[in-house]
Parts: C-alpha cells; sequence; structure tokens
C-alpha cells in the first residue's frame, strides 16, 4: 500500500504478514486445494483474534478499528492477503458483519458475536445466475406473508456458503430491494459446490426454495435495503482491489529478482533494454494500482459523493492491468512460470478471480458511465436537452 501508516497501523500490517507467513507459506496453499473447506478453522479463528473481523463493526456490539478508519484498516489485512494468497472468508464474513453491526440495536448481536470470535464464518447471497447475472441484477424474492418472510430464488457464485453458518440474502421485495439473515440449516435452504480457478476459496450455488422466517431476520427494513446493498457492495469491491494489488506486488517483485539473477550470454535478463521496457509498463500498472486502490478505500471508508465512483474505477482498472501483470510475470519467467511447483500461478489465479467477483471490469466501466450521465442530468438546467 501507499498510504501513510501509523505506527500502530505499520504493526498491525507486519502482525497480519507475520501470521500468514508462518501458517499459510505457498507449500501450505498448495496443499489446501484439497481441502474441502479451503482453510483451517483454528487458523481462522486466530486470525479472528488478530481483528480480522472486527474492524467494519461498532464498538457497541465488540467491534473497533486501528485507525479510526475501519475499512482502511482492513485493507491492509486484504492486501497482505493478496501478497500471501492466503485464505479465509475475509471479504463475506467482513461484509455481513459489517451489515449487521449497521442496522444497529441488538437484534443480531449474538451473530456478530460469533462472526467477531472466529467461530462462525458468514456469506453474502449477492449474485445470480444468468440470466440475472450482470452486476445489480437482483431476481431473487423475499415476500412477506403475515409476520413471516418467505425467501425463493438461487444465489450463485456465493463464497464460503459450503463452510458459512448464516447466510445474508439480498432478494426483491416488490419494487425495492430486502435483506434477511438465514442459518444455513433453515429448511428449504440448499447449496451445491462449484469448481474455481483458486486454490483455497470455496464457492457455492445456495437455492432457497420457500425457505420461511420470521421477519425478525429481517436486516434493515423490508423494501429499503438499497443503500445497504449498495454500502456492501461498496465494502467487498475495496477488499477485492486492495488484496489484487498485493497480489499484484509479488508478482512483480518475483519477476525483478528472477530478471537479475537469470542470466543470458553472461548478462542478466534485467539488463536487456526490451525486458525493461516491460518492467517499466508493470511498474507503471502496480503503481496507479495501489493509488488507486488506497483512494477507494479511502472514499469508501469516509462515504464520501464519489465513493461508488472510485471504487468502480479501482475494479475496472486493476481487473484489466492486474491481469496484464500477471500474464507478463509469468511470461518473464519463462517455462517455470507455467508450472503448478512455482508460486506464480497462486497469485495469478487471486488476481484472475477477482477481476470476475462482483462485477467485471466491463460492468464497473458501464456503472461509471451511469454515474457520469445521472451526475450531469442533475446538473442540467429544467427543460434543457
Amino acid at each position: 500500500m501507499l498510504v501513510e501508516l501509523s505506527s500502530d497501523q505499520e504493526f498491525f500490517r507486519e502482525t497480519t504478514a507475520r501470521f500468514l507467513r508462518e501458517q499459510v507459506p505457498a507449500e501450505q496453499v498448495r496443499r489446501l486445494r484439497d481441502s474441502p473447506a479451503g482453510h483451517d478453522l483454528e487458523y481462522w479463528r486466530r486470525g479472528a483474534e488478530l481483528g480480522w473481523t472486527s474492524l467494519l463493526v461498532n464498538e457497541e456490539v465488540g467491534g473497533g478499528s486501528i485507525s479510526g478508519q475501519g475499512l482502511v484498516d482492513l485493507s491492509l489485512v486484504a492486501y497482505e492477503f493478496g501478497r500471501h494468497a492466503a485464505p479465509g472468508p475475509l471479504v463475506p464474513t467482513n461484509v455481513v458483519a459489517a451489515a449487521l453491526s449497521g442496522t444497529g440495536g441488538q437484534a443480531h448481536a449474538e451473530v456478530v458475536g460469533e462472526l467477531l470470535s472466529g467461530e462462525a464464518i458468514a456469506a453474502w447471497c449477492y449474485a445470480e445466475p444468468p440470466p440475472y447475472g450482470r452486476l445489480g441484477d437482483i431476481a431473487l424474492e423475499i415476500a412477506v406473508e403475515g409476520a413471516d418472510v418467505v425467501v425463493n430464488g438461487i444465489k450463485r457464485p456465493v463464497e464460503a456458503a459450503g463452510q458459512a453458518r448464516y447466510l445474508l440474502v439480498t432478494g426483491r421485495t416488490g419494487g425495492g430491494l430486502t435483506q434477511v439473515l438465514v442459518p444455513v440449516d433453515t429448511p428449504g435452504v440448499s447449496t451445491t459446490p462449484l469448481r474455481t480457478v483458486d486454490l483455497t476459496r470455496r464457492f457455492d450455488a445456495v437455492a432457497f426454495d420457500h425457505v420461511r422466517l420470521p421477519t425478525a431476520a429481517v436486516v434493515g427494513e423490508v423494501g429499503a435495503a438499497a443503500e445497504q446493498v449498495e454500502r456492501q457492495l461498496q465494502l467487498a469491491l475495496t477488499i477485492l482491489c486492495a488484496e489484487a494489488v498485493g497480489a499484484m506486488q509479488t508478482a512483480f517483485d518475483s519477476a525483478v529478482g528472477w530478471a537479475f539473477d537469470r542470466h543470458s550470454f553472461g548478462r542478466p535478463l534485467a539488463s536487456y533494454q526490451a525486458l525493461k521496457h516491460r518492467f517499466a509498463d508493470m511498474k507503471t500498472w502496480l503503481e496507479a494500482g495501489h493509488a488507486i486502490a488506497d483512494s477507494a478505500a479511502a472514499a469508501v471508508a469516509a462515504d464520501l459523493p464519489d465513493a461508488a465512483e472510485l471504487v468502480s474505477v479501482a475494479k475496472a482498472f486493476i481487473g484489466d492491468y492486474g491481469g496484464e501483470l500477471l500474464q507478463e510475470c509469468v511470461q518473464l519467467h519463462g517455462g517455470i512460470g507455467l508450472t503448478f511447483e512455482h508460486d506464480l500461478h497462486l497469485f495469478l489465479r487471486r488476481v484472475a478471480l477477482n477481476r470476475v467477483l462482483y462485477g467485471t471490469p466491463g460492468e464497473h466501466r458501464q456503472r461509471i458511465a451511469d454515474i457520469v450521465e445521472r451526475r450531469g442530468a442533475g446538473a442540467r438546467p429544467e427543460g434543457a436537452a
């Protein structure tokens, strides 16, 4: 990260980095590809003790931040997750914890406590399969029937649904959005594992077949969750972008080290001008990725008016150029860069998956265009063409 860190933030980042180096080195990450959960539960509980799940949660229910800007602090954790291709449901658990905490009161305080301790994992059921697979399309229905709400529909892909104890489900009630908290063992809920390129993250399709819950399960207000969902989306995108930049940084450092160590015709590979040009391009993409990810984190943390636009700019840029950078690093390593034994593919997988989660770069460019168009329409005088 390029942000200027306080001594407390730097200590927090270093503590996370040291923990990840010790607990999930590259060899362990490779072994986790055969793990049903993709991570060790004790590892996640210990990470929660370090503060990974509490940074977006209000102090009244046990949360707290390092700097007063919890999302900026969490982006430091996400960055180190990317640097180490680390496992764990960092995005969904934090998004759900923030949503439950943000509704106020003690309605979901017990669940938040389980998430903060690492005893439970939560998943956000947001994305949907085609034909509703585009960013922001919501077709799942949440109907109000007397003192109950009834959930019908399918969500996919849902990160960590197979390991989660709770599901935060975003659906449509009439013309508005509603969110409900659904325990995974509720009758009518079923999960189907999906395949993914990432070795440690697990995704599922989750089906809701007339799932009936009391209205106390509603998070927020029925039909009035649009702003809440937008906030959750911004949080998820910020975490993903910081993580992707961490992966880009490790891959770039690896490629630079390789180019200085390897020799051709008695000269280091890094001394050839053609390769210098490629490294210059990659460095430009990397520094820009750092800058836009940091700016997006600061804007979303402060809830600035341009936060939605900035975080979509970050997702579009990092989604495109992160992939370009990783592909360049693989090529610069030559044949060894294509092998499973080399670490590069761990970071390539992470960046490739992050690229498509919560909207592709193309979808976020369209989102930016829509934001700019609405802003322009609001600035026109009445009756102007």
